[in-house]
């Protein structure tokens, strides 16, 4: 099926409060080490706002001795400053690792999540997006994440603590100054609302354009012998470089406009200071306030100001992160497979008597593939299916194996509809090779034994044998035990070819399912293969579906496929007799 791309508009984020809270659920889920974390940083950042006190005190008692300085007095309140700062910053270094763990079982919970979900989600799903977008959530969305509450949360808790703390000393210090951020203040809440509203789309629109260019990327790689192979080079470099450009232009305006936020908010955060400064003095002058509480307020006004400032910068941070974190929940939520019915049995000793009656389907509503597919497939039968590209072969193994539910009709096996038998037992009842290959980082013994893990060597080798693959494999460096690369890249598509067929062979399935299994063989092979088959697949029925008609002559069922339809059935024999579209079919490929 043709992968469907979304269209039209960016969607909107969500509400950043929903994203923020359901956060929040994953640092309760680890409540202790948070708790610890909101300690530590209360008390790191509590004793950093004795400093200025003390420093204030320290200035005071210069010049208190008629005729010279208090230094012992002095050296009192500056020994005090440096052990409490000195205390601060440990306690500082014993928050910072233990957010890191925090933070790393956070991210590991997302991931598996993220993983768990993507393994029950719908082969709709994968039809419908691209693995590069898929990979980018996995990946780039939860390291956003990651950065964010090992950095952000940190730095806002310390920032609450330290805001609140320094205004409560200003306080006590001079009520009347403190009127200063009576004005500045919420000019700087004003301003960062603001940026907040017209930076946050922007995030979520970076985050959809680094997906785009991966998904492209991933697939340029993929089929990059194709473009070598029709000389598309400055082609896809081309349309690489428009992508490119748009996730360019989507990270620029988000970081323009995100940074804008902190040198804004840090102008204003000087003007507070400039007028603290000026009404300092005038209260210096009139004998309401010495040069120590002065000097401190000022100190404690840096403190108050400072973590706003930080704030602001974190505004686009935490942006970026409810962006990523959005699409992270989005296939976190996505509807998984189905359920199997409540009636839903598993399908035991199977007989393979397969039967469609009447199976209307399609992709999407507005168009039908399938109309009205009748079959049947007595156990032990070999049955074929051939057509035009587009006919709706691979489609009828998508639904013999649920992957997709027809929208009417019935498909049965044994007599027993399959939306009665728990999707793991049918499929499980059935074995499959595909023409698009696939194989995984291991050795070739447990790609082979990848769909039954209690297979021994025997078993294998007997698979391999049938497959026409044992030699090649003995003739490796390390046979059985040799090491594939990813997708198996240190070898040939036709040996990987067997390899999947002998996995499938290896496997106790009553059903088996050939989708163009052998077209990266040689026709010599192709024929010995075919017959290895019909003497390993005995009593067990088969569906193969073939673009090179001479490999289903000896089936005992042929069914043409043209436009969802079931247009002729019979022999090789019955069909050319018919002189009809199989008929046509065969000859343009002989003739």
């Amino acid at each position: 099926m043709p992968m469907r791309m979304p269209k039209g508009p960016i969607e909107k984020p969500k509400d950043r409060k929903k994203v923020l809270l359901r956060l929040g659920g994953y640092i309760y889920a680890h409540k202790w080490l948070a708790l610890g974390a909101i300690g530590l940083t209360a008390a790191s950042n509590l004793l950093a706002l004795l400093g200025p006190m003390l420093s204030g005190k320290a200035i005071d008692a210069i010049g208190l001795v008629p005729g010279g300085t208090d230094f012992p007095a002095v050296f009192t309140y500056c020994g005090l400053m440096a052990v409490f700062y000195a205390a601060s910053s440990g306690l500082s270094y014993g928050l910072s690792v233990l957010m890191i763990q925090l933070s790393q079982k956070i991210v590991e919970q997302m991931r598996r999540q993220v993983f768990d979900r993507l393994t029950t989600l719908p082969v709709s799903y994968f039809d419908s997006h691209q693995t590069g977008d898929i990979v980018s959530r996995i990946s780039y969305d939860i390291d956003t994440v990651n950065a964010s509450l090992s950095n952000d949360l940190l730095q806002i808790a310390a920032s609450a603590i330290t805001v609140l703390g320094s205004l409560i000393m200003m306080i006590v210090i001079s009520p009347v100054l403190v009127l200063v951020f009576a004005v500045t203040i919420p000019m700087s809440i004003l301003f960062t609302r603001y940026m907040t509203w017209k930076v946050r789309p922007l995030f979520h629109k970076r985050s959809v354009m680094l997906g785009e260019l991966n998904g492209y990327v991933e697939e340029v790689i993929t089929g990059q012998k194709t473009t070598k192979a029709y000389h598309q080079e400055e082609t896809m470099t081309g349309r690489f470089d428009q992508r490119n450009k748009n996730a360019v232009d989507a990270y620029y305006n988000a970081d323009y406009y995100g940074g804008m936020t902190g040198p804004s908010v840090n102008f204003i955060n000087n003007l507070s200071l400039a007028f603290i400064s000026v009404f300092g003095a005038i209260l210096f002058i009139m004998g309401k306030l010495t040069i120590g509480p002065l000097s401190s307020f000022v100190l404690y006004s840096r403190k108050f100001s400072g973590p706003i400032n930080e704030m602001a910068n974190i505004v686009s941070e935490l942006q970026s992160a409810c962006a990523a974190a959005e699409r992270v929940f989005r296939l976190i939520d996505e509807e998984p497979e189905p359920a199997d019915a409540p009636n839903a049995l598993p399908a035991l000793h199977v007989q393979g008597d397969v039967a469609m009656k009447h199976v209307k389907f399609g992709y999407s509503p507005e168009k039908t593939i399938i109309h009205d597919l009748s079959l049947h497939a007595p156990p032990g039968a070999l049955i074929a299916i051939v057509g035009p590209t587009g006919a709706g072969k691979t489609t009828l193994i998508n639904l013999l194996m649920r992957f997709y539910d027809p929208d009417s009709g019935h498909i049965e096996l044994d007599s027993r509809e399959i939306r009665d038998i728990t999707r793991e037992s049918l499929r499980g009842a059935y074995a499959m090779v595909l023409q698009d290959t696939w194989l995984f980082t291991g050795t070739i013994f447990e790609n082979l034994a990848y769909g039954k893990k209690d297979a021994g060597r025997e078993e294998v080798e007997a698979a391999a044998r049938a497959a026409h693959i044992h030699r090649y494999i003995m003739g490796l460096p390390q046979d059985y035990d040799t090491l594939l690369d990813e997708n198996g890249m240190n070898i040939s598509q036709g040996q990987k070819q067997l390899l999947t067929i002998a996995r499938a062979m290896l496997l106790d399935a009553k059903m088996l399912i050939l989708d163009e299994a052998t077209s990266n063989v040689d026709t010599r092979t192709e024929r010995r293969i075919q017959a290895a088959m019909r003497e390993l697949m005995k009593d067990r029925t088969c569906f193969v579906i073939a673009h090179r008609l001479s490999t289903i002559q000896n089936a005992d069922c042929i069914l043409v496929v043209r436009d969802g339809d079931i247009v002729e059935q019979g022999t090789h024999g019955e069909l050319m007799a018919k002189a009809g579209f199989y008929a046509g079919l065969y000859n343009s490929q002989f003739l």
